[in-house]
C-alpha cells in the first residue's frame, strides 16, 4: 500500500511543476490591445462552450452512476463519478493553459523574433495539459485502490437492490477490479463527449471558414473578417486541447486498469506475485509522470532567455538555429530514457523478491522488456507517422504537387497515402504484442500498452503544442502583425500538425494493446465457451461482422453531423459577408457571437447519440446474445477501428501539411526537366496562396479535417469504452442472456 502513497507524492510534485509553469506563463505579456481583445474572445468562448457541454455531461454521468450503484456494485457508481471528475479537471486545466498560452506565444514571436523563445512559451503552455493528464489519471486510480483496501478475493460487494432479500443481480467477488474498471469508464465517457462535441464544433467552423473565406471570398488564412475563423480558434481549444486531454487521460488510465484485471485473473493463486503484478504498473506510471516533468522542463529551460556579456555590455540573447521538430523529439527522448531506467530498477525491486512463474520467460526482467517494447512501439509509430505527415515528407511534397492537377487528384492521392500508412504501424504493434505476450503472457501485453503511454505527459505536452501554435498564428494574422511573426508560428504549426498525427497514432496503438488486454480479461470473466460447438463460432463471427459494421456506422454518424454543421455555419458566415460589405472592407466587425453560438448549438445537439452508442450496443447485444457474441463484437470492432483510425489520422495530417507546404511558399513551378522554373531575380517561381493549386489543397484539407480531428480521434475511445463496459457486465451477460 505504501507504494501508492509514493505515487501520490509524485503526483503532488507534478502539480507543483504544473502550477509553476502556469503562473510563469501568465506572467508573460499578451501583446497589443487588439491581441488581448481577440484572446479574450477565444478564452470566453471556450469556457462558455464547456459550461454548456457539462450541462449535458453531468446528468449523463449521474444517470450511469445510479445504474451501477443500484444494479451492479455500490462503490463502482462512485468511482465512475470520480473518473468523470478527474477527466473533467484535467481538460479544464489543460484548456486554460492553451487559452492563456496562444496569445503569449504570438507575442513571444512578435517581440523576440526568435524561434527558441517562441517554442519555450508554446511548450510551456502545452505542459499544462501534458502534466495534468497523467497526474489526475493516476491520482484517481490510487485513491480507488487505497479506498478499496487493495485486492481481496474474499471480499463481497453487491448492488443496492441486490442487498434486499429476493433481489439477486449477482455479487462481485473482487470489488477493487470492478471499481477500477468503472473509474476508467467514467474517464472514457467524458472523453467521448468531449471528442464528439469538440470535434464537431472545431471542424464545422474550420471547414466553413476555409470553404467560404479562402475558396469563395479569397481571404487569407485566419482572416478575422471571416466570423467562422474565430469559432475555429475556439474549436482548437475545446477539441485539440480539452478533447485531446480527456482522450489521452482515458487511454492512460485504461492501461494500468487492464493490467490489474489481467493480474487478478492470471496470478490469483500466488498472492506475492499478485501484489507485484498489480504494483508494477502503478510504479511505471508514476515513474513515467516524473520522467515527463523532467523531459519537458528540460526543453523549456533550455530555450529560456540568457544574459551574456557582449562588448562589455549585458545583453539578452536567444539560442540560434533552433529546429522545433528536433527540440520536441529531444523532450521525448529524455523522457523515454528516464522512464526506461526507472522501470528497470522498479522491475528488479518488485519482481526480484518473488518466485518467478514459468510464463515469465526472461525472469524478473520480462515485464520491463515488455514495457520497453511498448515504448519502442510508441517511438516507431511516431517516426512512421512523420514519414507520411511531416512537412519534410516526400509523401506530403508529392501530395502538394498533385494539387496542381485539381481537387480530385488531391483527394485520391491523399487516400492512397492514408491507406499505405496503415501497414507498417500495424506490423509494429502486432510484432510488439507477440513478443511481449511470448515473454510474459497477457500480462506482458498489458504492460506493453502502459509502456507505450508511460511518458504520456511528454506526448500530450508536445501534442498540445500544435493547437497553441495554430492559434498563435491565427492571432498573428487576425491582428495584422509583421509577416515574420506568422512565418515563425507557421513553422511551429506545421510541426504541430505532425506531432498531433503522432499523438493520434500513439493513442490508437495504445488502444490496440489495451483493448486486447481487456478482451483477454473479458474472456476470463465467464466460463470458457465450447469452441467445438458450431454455434459458438456462429456467435463469434456474427459478433465480428457487427463489430466491424458498427465502426463504419459510428464513422458515418460523426462525418454526417460535422458536414451538416459545417454547411449551416458556411451559410451563416457567407450571409454576414454578403449582407454587410463593410465587413470585408474592414470598416465593421463581424458578429462573432452568433457564429460561436450556432457552432455550439450544432455540436452539442449532435453529441449525445454517438457518445452513448458505445455504452448501449454492448449492453443490448450482451443481454440478447450473451458474452460469446460480445467477444466477437469486440474483436471485429477493434480490428476495423485500428486500421480506420490510422488511415483517418495520417491522411488528414498529410492533407493539412500539403496545404501548409503551399502556404509556406515551398511549391514551385516545374519545367519539362522536372526542375523549378527560375524568375528574373534568380529565385524559384512559387505557386502560392490564392492559386488554383492552393484552393485544391484547401479542399483536400477540408476532407482531412473531419477524418483526423473528428472520426479518427474518437475510434480509440469507442473500442475501449465497449471493452470496459463488457468487462463490468460479463457475468450478467452469461447469466441473463436471451439466446
Amino acid at each position: 500500500m505504501a507504494i501508492f502513497y509514493v505515487v501520490i507524492a509524485i503526483v503532488m510534485v507534478t502539480f507543483v511543476a504544473l502550477a509553476r509553469n502556469f503562473f510563469d506563463l501568465k506572467n508573460h505579456d499578451e501583446g497589443t490591445d487588439e491581441m488581448k481583445d481577440l484572446a479574450g474572445i477565444i478564452r470566453d468562448g471556450s469556457k462558455t462552450f464547456l459550461t454548456r457541454e457539462y450541462r449535458i455531461i453531468v446528468p449523463a454521468v449521474v444517470a450511469v452512476s445510479i445504474i451501477y450503484i443500484f444494479f451492479i456494485e455500490i462503490g463502482s457508481g462512485f468511482t465512475f463519478i470520480l473518473g468523470a471528475l478527474m477527466s473533467s479537471c484535467a481538460c479544464l486545466i489543460g484548456m486554460s493553459g492553451g487559452t492563456y498560452g496562444n496569445v503569449r506565444t504570438t507575442n513571444a514571436a512578435r517581440v523576440t523574433k526568435h524561434m527558441s523563445r517562441t517554442i519555450r512559451i508554446a511548450l510551456m503552455s502545452g505542459s499544462i495539459s501534458g502534466f495534468a493528464v497523467p497526474a489526475f489519471g493516476i491520482f484517481g486510480a490510487c485513491v480507488v485502490w487505497i479506498a478499496s483496501g487493495g485486492i481481496n478475493f474474499n471480499a463481497t460487494s453487491t448492488s443496492l437492490l441486490g442487498m434486499f432479500p429476493g433481489v439477486n443481480f449477482g455479487t462481485v467477488s473482487n470489488p477493487l477490479t470492478m471499481r477500477l474498471t468503472t473509474y476508467s469508464l467514467g474517464c472514457s465517457l467524458v472523453a467521448m463527449f468531449n471528442r464528439v462535441a469538440g470535434g464537431n464544433y472545431t471542424k464545422a467552423a474550420d471547414i466553413s471558414a476555409d470553404i467560404v473565406g479562402k475558396n469563395v471570398m479569397g481571404l487569407p488564412e485566419d482572416d478575422s473578417r471571416m466570423p467562422n475563423t474565430i469559432a475555429d480558434f475556439i474549436g482548437d481549444c475545446v477539441n485539440d486541447i480539452a478533447g485531446n486531454v480527456s482522450d489521452l487521460l482515458e487511454s492512460f488510465v485504461a492501461t494500468p486498469v487492464a493490467t490489474v484485471l489481467i493480474t487478478s485473473q492470471a496470478f490469483k493463486d500466488d498472492l506475492a506475485l499478485l501484489g507485484a503484478g498489480c504494483i508494477y504498473p502503478f510504479i511505471l506510471a508514476g515513474g513515467g509522470l516524473l520522467a515527463s516533468v523532467i523531459g519537458v522542463n528540460y526543453i523549456i529551460l533550455k530555450n529560456r532567455k540568457q544574459v551574456k556579456i557582449i562588448n562589455g555590455e549585458e545583453r539578452e540573447v536567444s539560442r540560434e538555429n533552433v529546429d522545433p521538430e528536433e527540440e520536441l523529439n529531444n523532450a521525448t527522448i529524455v523522457s523515454a530514457i528516464a522512464v526506461a531506467v526507472i522501470g528497470l530498477f522498479a522491475a528488479k525491486a518488485v519482481f526480484g523478491g518473488v518466485e518467478i512463474p514459468d510464463v515469465f520467460k526472461a525472469g524478473w526482467i520480462s515485464p520491463w522488456i515488455a514495457a520497453v517494447l511498448g515504448m519502442g512501439s510508441s517511438v516507431a509509430v511516431g517516426k512512421l507517422t512523420e514519414v507520411y505527415t511531416s512537412l519534410k515528407s516526400q509523401h506530403v511534397k508529392s501530395l502538394a504537387y498533385m494539387a496542381t492537377e485539381g481537387e480530385a487528384f488531391v483527394v485520391t492521392k491523399g487516400d492512397a497515402i492514408g491507406s499505405r500508412s496503415i501497414l507498417a504501424p500495424c506490423a509494429v504493434i502486432v510484432i510488439s504484442m507477440i513478443i511481449s505476450g511470448s515473454l510474459c503472457g497477457s500480462y506482458g501485453i498489458a504492460i506493453a500498452a502502459l509502456g507505450m503511454l508511460s511518458f504520456v505527459g511528454t506526448t500530450v505536452s508536445i501534442d498540445a503544442f500544435g493547437p497553441v501554435a495554430d492559434n498563435a498564428g491565427g492571432i498573428a494574422e487576425s491582428c495584422h502583425l509583421d509577416p515574420e511573426v506568422r512565418k515563425i508560428t507557421d513553422e511551429l504549426d506545421a510541426v504541430g500538425n505532425t506531432t498531433a498525427a503522432i499523438g493520434k497514432g500513439n493513442a490508437i496503438g495504445a488502444a490496440a494493446f489495451a483493448t486486447v488486454a481487456l478482451i483477454m480479461s473479458f474472456i476470463g470473466s465467464f466460463p470458457s465457451p465450447d469452441f467445438t460447438d458450431p454455434m459458438t463460432w456462429v456467435m463469434v463471427i456474427g459478433g465480428m461482422i457487427i463489430g466491424g459494421a458498427l465502426i463504419e456506422y459510428f464513422t458515418s454518424i460523426l462525418t454526417d453531423n460535422t458536414i451538416t454543421a459545417a454547411k449551416d455555419l458556411a451559410d451563416a458566415g457567407a450571409k454576414q459577408l454578403n449582407d454587410n460589405p463593410d465587413i470585408l472592407k474592414g470598416k465593421q466587425r463581424p458578429d462573432y457571437e452568433s457564429i460561436i453560438r450556432k457552432a455550439s448549438d450544432d455540436a452539442l445537439g449532435h453529441m449525445l447519440v454517438p457518445a452513448v452508442l458505445a455504452l448501449a450496443v454492448p449492453v443490448v447485444c450482451g443481454f440478447l446474445f450473451g458474452p460469446v457474441f460480445i467477444l466477437g463484437l469486440l474483436i471485429g470492432s477493434t480490428i476495423v477501428a485500428i486500421g480506420r483510425a490510422l488511415f483517418m489520422g495520417n491522411s488528414g495530417g498529410a492533407f493539412d501539411n500539403a496545404k501548409k507546404f503551399i502556404e509556406c511558399g515551398m511549391l514551385y513551378q516545374l519545367g519539362e526537366d522536372g526542375e523549378p522554373i527560375m524568375t528574373v531575380s534568380g529565385k524559384p517561381s512559387v505557386i502560392g496562396k490564392g492559386t488554383p493549386a492552393h484552393k485544391a489543397a484547401v479542399t483536400g484539407d477540408t476532407v482531412g479535417d473531419t477524418r483526423k480531428d473528428v472520426v479518427g480521434v474518437a475510434l480509440d475511445i469507442f473500442i475501449k469504452m465497449m471493452s470496459t463496459v463488457s468487462n463490468t457486465l460479463a457475468p450478467m451477460f452469461y447469466t441473463y442472456r436471451l439466446f
